[in-house]
């Protein structure tokens, strides 16, 4: 594709290297959408019914909302789908795992974004979640998985009229502990990388958390990169969001009022 007008599908990742198996022989291309710039990887001419459009726009509801609007704007997908890694909520979730939620929920108001197909909960969470944390989210919402940007692009997806779908990946279970990323995320919601080696090689404690995450990340980005190209086709057709307001639980309504762990 040569800059298209349109495209089936558009794919909302938060990092590179979250798709970049599937999206290694695509077309990279730089465009600019209300003053950003914007990097995105176009699947090629003549891909016919699995015609897609991937941007990675960064860690956060906020980079996801802008990435969304930029790829909207931009290439006027007919379906728009938030990808990428998620943190399990349940023991049954093991890395690797591919989970396509029923129902978005975003922590901020416990709005939900209910697809018309799928299985369980995902809840966007506002910031990189620990052990303890993810009892407490999977306590409040009864969710299965957690992540940083699916309800932002479900919002987006709803302002323009347009389908949207969610196909998220376990890169870490339960009870894994991340090791301390979050100072490392830019405002722009960007990931230093080079300043958390730098970070954590002073500090072995750090070590086997750090290459765990780092292992089960490719694991990830792999087993989700296979399952989107062998979906693709199956991603353009219709899924149908809807929003209602729900009313949060005690343990959420404790959650967003400082009793975060």
């Amino acid at each position: 594709m040569n800059s298209p007008a349109t495209c089936k599908l558009a794919i909302v990742a938060a990092l590179e290297r979250e798709i970049a198996p599937l999206i290694k022989p695509w077309t990279r291309i730089l465009r600019e959408y209300a003053g950003r710039k914007f990097t995105f990887f176009e699947q090629g001419e003549g891909e016919g019914e699995g015609e897609m459009v991937a941007v990675a726009g960064g860690i956060g509801l906020e980079s996801a909302r802008r990435a969304a609007e930029a790829v909207i704007a931009l290439y006027h997908p007919t379906r728009i789908c938030s990808v990428g890694f998620a943190g399990a909520l349940h023991n049954e979730m093991q890395v690797g795992d591919i989970f396509s939620p029923a129902v978005v929920i975003d922590a901020r108001d416990g709005s939900r974004t209910q697809l018309g197909a799928g299985e369980g909960t995902l809840v966007t969470f506002m910031a990189v979640v620990g052990a303890r944390q993810k009892a407490n989210l999977a306590q409040a919402y009864g969710a299965r998985a957690v992540d940083m940007e699916a309800a932002a692009v479900a919002t987006a997806a709803r302002s323009h009229g347009i389908t949207f779908g969610v196909t998220k990946v376990i890169s870490d279970e339960l009870h894994f502990e991340m090791p301390g990323m979050a100072r490392f995320i830019s405002s722009e919601g960007q990931f230093n990388t080079a300043a958390f080696a730098l970070f954590a090689v002073p500090r072995p404690w750090l070590w086997k958390p750090v290459a765990t995450l780092a292992r089960n990340s490719r694991k990830a980005a792999q087993a989700l990169s296979v399952h989107l190209e062998r979906l693709g086709c199956h991603l353009t057709k219709p899924v149908i969001a809807t929003t209602a307001s729900a009313a949060p639980t005690a343990a959420a309504n404790s959650l967003r009022s400082g009793g975060r762990q």
